[in-house]
């Protein structure tokens, strides 16, 4: 069985999380220019099985895509042609952020470490993975 990753994609950083193997915990694992992600996640495919990738898609109160969706949707399409094989979900991601940096202010992060915009989106992508274990039940 292989990993789930999860993808809070921006247009500069993107935030990446992790299952373990058994597909049972999601883990932070890296922020990283979003300009280098298909070369990083082409080195990360070849070190860890990969089972599934779950994008986080924005979505505004009234459930209709964010204005920031068609470029998810667009970074989705290009996964989809590098990684032909990957299936590829998306996760409505209302609020990640918000409660990324409670989730912060709550486990105690100093404030200048809440400032750094990788923290808030590694977090981010944990919350998103998350969410979509739950609703398949893990």
């Amino acid at each position: 069985m292989g990993r789930i990753l999860a993808i809070d994609y921006g247009t500069k950083r993107t935030g990446l999380a992790v299952t373990d193997p058994l597909q049972i915990i999601a883990t932070a694992l890296e922020t990283i220019p979003t300009d280098t992600l298909i070369t990083y996640l082409k080195t990360y495919f070849q070190k860890e099985p990969v089972d599934e990738i779950v994008m986080g898609l924005p979505k505004q109160m009234n459930n209709t895509d964010s204005a920031t969706a068609p470029e998810v949707r667009k970074m989705a399409d290009l996964l989809a042609n590098t990684f032909p094989k990957m299936p590829i979900k998306f996760v409505d991601e209302r609020f990640t952020s918000k409660i990324a940096l409670q989730t912060m202010v709550a486990g105690g992060m100093k404030k200048k470490d809440r400032r750094v915009k990788g923290n808030v989106d590694r977090i981010s992508a944990t919350l998103i993975l998350q969410s979509y274990m739950e609703s398949k039940g893990r």
